[in-house]
């Protein structure tokens, strides 16, 4: 590992060396009274070609820095809306220069304003306007890589953007929602060549007559204009490739985008069996179409979706994975006052995993050195078929009012088949797995928005949801399930009962499982708004949370003769009803003292929950006052510091007040409890956030703590591998504490950034009617360096290390994942450009090397200039590493899995640009 660490470092070193030698110009720029002057554009131009060779921004004091090489003569300009400056001409040599200038008032200011918006940044109010043509090299693809090289913006591991540590909620292209909901599909399909401008909407609100009055701190958009010839014209690429490895492989992308004043439509496609996959199952069920969080005055009560516990891809990593996707999205101004969008995405995967784990269980007697040990082998054949499509309409008559309807509809067929041997102590079985679920849901928002005057302002928002899932789960076993289970209806004290009595013997036991949930919820608030002057407003909030949820499920058996064996004890059905209320009121004082935002509020809530089951019903009827609190400090325009603290009251879903048996796997059943009451968080943060325009830092950090009273957990009931878990209250509270931060900064052609990312959590349960605390360390640090030349290679080096502590009842274990990496992109001869990643794992204890592998992929591109053809040579998995592996730990097991992956791929693809 530490020949690979020192290769890298001695690739960084020499990029460094390669460096030609700058000279630093410095100055104050100020206006005729001598004050300084903030913000303002400095840049130097060599004088031979007039060409840019550096730019700078003055800080609060009027201080600007350049870097610019050596022995070259330079034209100095600085400008400032409304202000001009003497340009400059200074002959450079090795010694760094102080160059001041003073600004004067002009009468005509717009030649101005067209020098700074062709500034590489530029800063207006909350937005910054990136000029990528500053920052690009002229190896990028697509929108991820231009993003990737901009001051504080970032593309994580799931190809979404983050700017200041937030996920930015909305993309657009010329002000046209892009697939509202999602940015990863943006990242990685806009192409590099058709950007102009990045801009980087910050605490965004699109309504325009909402600004300033919620707070929108947490509300990041990114609006990407385009190139003059990308306009009013279809521009985009077709890609078509073929390749062969242990079996032949394909790969068919077309993308197409149309972009005009009164229209837009963007079609994306995708079909492979590389492991490429652009839309994964994760991303279906958190894609929300943009609909904005309601919020609800401090209530935490959502709907959870039942996944059966479907295998999940490892970083798009599997034996097999082949891929079907399409989308379109448009957008069609009808006129001045009407606005239609909508999109459909379309997609079908199917994965073939293959994964051995060993399992370490802890014992009913606590004993760590008599813990049950389960060894398996598992194919699993999984099959996801997946449907959105989404329609909005904006209507605005006039500047005073505005109407928003959205309807989202989502549709799935999810189907897996798992083959495994299950092996512990004596016992070697064959077990047999079947998950099917075709989840299907509705949601629908209305927005509406009054302005009666300057003084008084009207919000009403609602939205709907109705949802249904028939998930249905089948394991055929030889061995009876759940032999000699401690359950919560049977005396925990009489070991060696058996939860299925009424089980018919069989040569195999076919155990099934049907369950359906359906979902009606409705949200809606109204706001009033009363606008005491610029720097206060007073908000009213009228809100209520309506939700019916219906839950059935039966268990039984399935014989070897075809008949059906049906439980008719009440733990192995349900037939729930459960209705869930909410109204409240809310009251917020917002005003603005000097650099300080405060804005203290509270709610007042009323509960009314029914629960009907095993003929009886049970209701609940409670009040709940909930206080939360904001404060905003604004240090200076791009640095500032933010707290939050509320009070949350969670509430549960029909799902973990169902009282029969359901199952989460073989060897787990899951048990209700219809006695819950509800959880108190209480919540706080502080987040700072500097972006130093002068020195191009960006620094994030974050803290957030939260404490859990009456939290619910789960207890669990263990013998050997099977478990029995039932929620109940817990008079011991649990605390979660998180810190995060990261600091960046691009000096010249370099940019260096570190993140950290440090979270603890205590949580307290019962296992085996025994407390059991858990405490969980995961530490994350990561240092990441690149080069961004015209000319010659660039180097992308970093090391991350993840540190996972994990404590359980004083039965301590501590295991470090290490992964050095590097990316390289060189633009050599004329045409060829060649893109490769290199990424290496090592995952160990506190003994010894676990696991080590590392992945290996490179890309040859060919394009001749001017030519719209593009020839592409990929090979996937150089190395051909045949495995990966996770490892997980919690209270009652610790597991360390590995994962057969792809083999080694040689594609060749023709790219036609449009």
């Amino acid at each position: 590992m530490y020949k690979k660490l020192g290769l890298l470092v001695f690739l960084f070193g020499v990029t460094l060396a390669s460096t030609a030698q700058k000279v630093q110009i410095t100055g104050f720029v100020k206006d005729s009274l001598g004050s300084p002057i903030s913000m303002a554009n400095v840049i130097a131009y060599k004088k031979l070609d007039n060409a840019m060779a550096s730019y700078g921004i003055t800080n609060d004091k009027g201080k600007y820095k350049i870097s610019v090489p050596a022995n070259e003569t330079y034209i100095l300009k600085v400008s400032f809306i409304g202000l001009t400056a003497e340009t400059k001409s200074i002959t450079i040599s090795t010694n760094d220069e102080v160059i001041d200038f003073e600004m004067r008032s002009e009468e005509n200011s717009l030649d101005e304003v067209e020098i700074v918006y062709e500034m590489p940044v530029v800063v207006k109010g909350d937005t910054l306007v990136y000029n990528t043509d500053s920052f690009v090299n002229g190896t990028e693809k697509k929108l991820g890589d231009v993003l990737e090289k901009l001051p504080g913006v970032e593309v994580n591991e799931d190809g979404e953007i983050e700017v200041e540590g937030k996920t930015v909620s909305k993309v657009m292209v010329e002000g046209k929602d892009f697939f509202d909901g999602d940015s990863k599909l943006a990242t990685q399909n806009i192409p590099a060549d058709a950007l102009d401008k990045v801009e980087v909407l910050r605490n965004y609100d699109d309504v325009g007559q909402m600004r300033g009055l919620r707070n929108s701190q947490d509300q990041v958009a990114i609006n990407i204009k385009l190139k003059e010839g990308k306009k009013n014209f279809w521009f985009g690429d077709i890609t078509a490739g073929a390749g062969v490895g242990e079996t032949e492989r394909y790969i068919v992308k077309p993308k197409l985008f149309y972009y005009s004043p009164k229209y837009s439509v963007n079609v994306l496609t995708d079909i492979n069996d590389i492991g490429e996959v652009p839309f994964t199952m994760r991303d279906y069920f958190n894609f929300t179409g943009g609909f904005r969080n309601l919020g609800s005055g401090g209530t935490s009560f959502s709907i959870s979706t039942d996944d059966l516990a479907f295998a999940t891809l490892q970083n798009n990593r599997a034996n097999e994975i082949n891929t079907k996707f399409g989308a379109a999205n448009f957008n069609l101004m009808v006129n001045k006052k009407l606005d239609i969008s909508g999109y459909g995405i379309a997609s079908d995967n199917k994965v073939d995993l293959i994964t051995n784990t060993r399992k370490v269980y802890v014992d009913d007697t606590q004993d760590p050195t008599d813990n049950t040990i389960e060894e398996t082998f598992d194919n699993t054949m999984q099959r996801s078929t997946l449907g959105l499509l989404k329609l909005n309409a904006s209507y605005r008559p006039s500047s005073s009012f505005r109407l928003d309807y959205d309807i989202l509809g989502k549709l799935s067929e999810q189907k897996e088949e798992d083959a495994f041997l299950s092996t512990r102590s004596t016992v070697s079985e064959d077990i047999n797995e079947r998950l099917e679920n075709s989840p299907f849901s509705i949601q629908q928002n209305m927005n509406a928005y009054y302005t009666l005057n300057t003084k008084h302002i009207f919000s009403l928002e609602a939205r709907h949801l109705f949802q249904e899932e028939d998930p249905f789960y089948n394991a055929i076993r030889a061995e009876i399930p759940f032999r000699g289970v401690f359950t919560q209806i049977n005396d925990p004290l009489l070991p060696g009962s058996d939860i299925f009595d009424p089980l018919e013997e069989s040569e195999s036991y076919s155990i099934n499982q049907k369950k359906e949930v359906k979902t009606s919820k409705l949200d809606a608030k109204l706001d009033y708004y009363y606008v005491i002057n610029k720097k206060s407003n007073l908000n009213l909030t009228f809100g209520s949370t309506l939700s019916t949820q219906n839950f059935d499920s039966s268990i039984f058996q399935i014989l070897d003769n075809g008949n059906q064996n049906n439980f008719e004890a009440d733990e192995f059905s349900n037939e729930v009803k459960y209705n869930f209320n909410d109204v409240y009121v809310g009251l917020h004082y917002k005003f603005i003292k000097g650099i300080f935002t405060f804005n203290p509020g509270v709610s007042v809530h009323n509960y009314d929950l029914k629960d009907q089951q095993l003929g009886t019903k049970i209701t609940q009827n409670e009040w709940q006052v909930l206080p939360d609190l904001f404060v905003l400090a604004q240090l200076r325009q791009s640095e500032s510091l933010r707290f939050n603290y509320s009070i949350t009251a969670e509430y549960t879903d029909v799902n973990r007040l169902a009282a029969g048996y359901v199952f989460n796997n073989y060897n787990s059943l899951f048990q209700g409890n219809r006695n819950l009451e509800n959880s108190l968080y209480d919540n706080y943060s502080i987040n700072y956030f500097n972006f130093n325009m002068f020195s191009y830092t960006n620094i994030f950090a974050q803290l957030t703590y939260s404490n859990r009273r009456n939290p619910i957990k789960n207890t669990s009931m263990i013998t050997g591998i099977n478990r029995v878990d039932t929620p109940i209250n817990s008079n011991v509270a649990d605390q979660i504490f998180s810190a995060n931060g990261s600091i960046s900064r691009t000096f010249g052609k370099i940019k260096g950034g570190l993140n950290v990312n440090i979270n603890r959590s205590a949580f307290n349960t019962i296992v085996n009617t025994l407390p059991s605390e858990s405490i969980s360390l995961t530490q994350t640090y990561k240092t990441e360096w690149s080069t961004n030349f015209k000319k010659g290679p660039n180097f992308d080096l970093g090391y991350s290390l993840t540190v996972n502590d994990y404590d359980n009842n004083g039965a301590e274990n501590i295991f470090y994942t290490s992964q050095p990496f590097a990316r390289l992109d060189w633009s050599f001869a004329k045409g060829f450009l060649l893109k490769s990643s290199y990424n290496y794992y090592e995952y160990r204890n506190t003994e010894t090397t676990l696991n080590e592998y590392s992945f290996w992929d490179a890309d040859l591109f060919y394009q001749k200039p001017d030519s719209k053809w593009e020839y592409k040579f990929s090979v996937t998995n150089v190395l051909d590493t045949k495995s990966i592996n996770r490892d997980s730990f919690n209270e009652l097991y610790s597991s360390t899995s590995s994962y057969v992956v792809q083999p080694r791929y040689w594609i060749l693809s023709i790219k036609y640009n449009l």
